[in-house]
């Protein structure tokens, strides 16, 4: 199967889901799944590998090693959530090189102050507009690929209000940047006012987050908005969580799991998700080789 690069997709005009995932095995779900493209999520990141919120707790050497680990399982394009470039305008470009070389198809960086936090979440604070376009420009002059995209994330609606918001995007397409992320519109309004001063000019990236503070649900309705990258970041953990609360309570009450099969995979199941039987066939083809 050909991999069609994220740029590609995008000017083909679709609106894209794009779940979250945080390592191999929930990238190869992705995979397996249909979806032609993911998302690294830094909230996932940090729950799923630190077990820790969204408070910027990620550094750039663990995000750096989830997004190798993720590219050595899938092929699919990666949009990578670096955050807030981990410092100034240099951080973000030693960030965008490290990231690249890991594996990353698109960059995500925001305008929020460090330690950031959950877009969704309050108490944010954001960075000057200026400090912000300093370090798209940065992340701009630093991609090595041609294909690898850099999408200009800001939070200030929730910070300055919505017109510093729509002010920021602006200065924010000025510099370049392949996409546009306006986040946690509070209304159907705010957001067809994005649309009409944006779609058609530059691809539009919503988060989907459940229990977060977005006014639409779906791909669709974005796609009558017009804007262009679904990301729904914590879907697959927020499923699973409950799931294994449950399997953990009755583990606890019950002793067994046996009961529970009709609901589980098993060895035999993940093995195959993982294509174990193609790897030892080629453990075998070279062992045959150097015979």
């Amino acid at each position: 199967m050909t991999t069609v690069s994220l740029k590609q997709q995008l000017r083909a005009g679709n609106t894209l889901s794009l779940p979250g995932v945080y390592d191999g095995l929930s990238a190869q779900l992705v995979a397996q799944a249909g979806f032609s493209a993911a998302f690294v999520s830094g909230a996932c990141v940090a729950f799923s590998r630190l077990g820790k919120p969204d408070l910027g707790l990620v550094s750039l050497s663990e995000l750096a090693q989830c997004v190798a680990q993720i590219r050595e399982a899938v092929d699919l394009p990666l949009l990578v959530d670096m955050d807030t470039g981990f410092g100034n305008a240099l951080n973000t470009q030693r960030a965008v090189r490290l990231l690249e070389r890991s594996g990353a198809s698109a960059l995500q960086i925001e305008d929020q102050q460090m330690p950031k936090r959950c877009g969704h979440m309050r108490g944010k604070q954001v960075i000057s507009c200026q400090e912000m376009v300093g370090k798209l420009k940065a992340a701009l002059d630093a991609r090595q690929q041609h294909d690898t995209l850099i999408v200009a994330r800001t939070d200030a609606l929730g910070v300055t209000g919505f017109d510093d918001a729509l002010e920021r995007a602006e200065h924010y397409l000025a510099t370049g940047v392949d996409a546009l992320f306006i986040e946690a519109p509070h209304s159907i309004e705010q957001m067809q006012r994005i649309s009409a001063q944006f779609a058609g000019r530059i691809p539009l990236v919503h988060n989907l987050v459940e229990g977060g503070n977005s006014p639409v649900h779906s791909r669709q309705q974005l796609a009558a908005l017009g804007y262009q990258i679904a990301l729904f970041p914590a879907s697959l953990l927020n499923r699973f969580i409950p799931q294994a609360q449950q399997l953990l309570k009755h583990l606890a009450e019950q002793g067994e799991t046996k009961s529970l099969a009709d609901s589980m995979t098993d060895l035999h199941g993940i093995n195959a998700v993982l294509s174990a039987d193609s790897i030892l066939a080629d453990i075998s083809h070279y062992r045959e080789e150097t015979l």
